[in-house]
C-alpha cells in the first residue's frame, strides 16, 4: 500500500479513535480494490452509533475527509464502510 494510503487510513483511525469510548476496539485497514482504496472500520458493537450518527452525517464526514486527503494526495477514489 503507497504511502499516501497508509496516511489516509491513519488519518480516518485517529479521526475513529477520537469519537467511541472503547478506543481499544478500533480497528481501521485499508484495502486496494480495481483501481480504489477501501477504508474498513471495525469498533465495538455499542460504538457504530457514533461512528454512524444522527442520519449518518458522522459517517459522512468521515468519507469527505477521506475523500479530500486522497484528492489531494494521488487522486484514488476513496470509500469508507463500517463493517460488523
Amino acid at each position: 500500500m503507497p504511502e499516501q494510503d497508509t496516511s489516509i487510513v491513519a488519518l480516518v483511525n485517529e479521526i475513529v479513535t477520537s469519537l467511541v469510548d472503547e478506543p481499544e476496539q478500533v480497528q481501521v485497514g485499508g484495502v486496494e480494490e480495481a483501481e480504489a482504496l477501501l477504508i474498513e472500520i471495525k469498533v465495538a458493537p455499542d460504538d457504530v452509533g457514533k461512528v454512524i450518527g444522527r442520519q449518518g452525517r458522522i459517517i459522512k464526514a468521515i468519507r469527505t475527509l477521506a475523500r479530500a486527503a486522497s484528492s489531494y494526495a494521488d487522486g484514488m477514489p476513496v470509500d469508507v464502510e463500517v463493517i460488523d
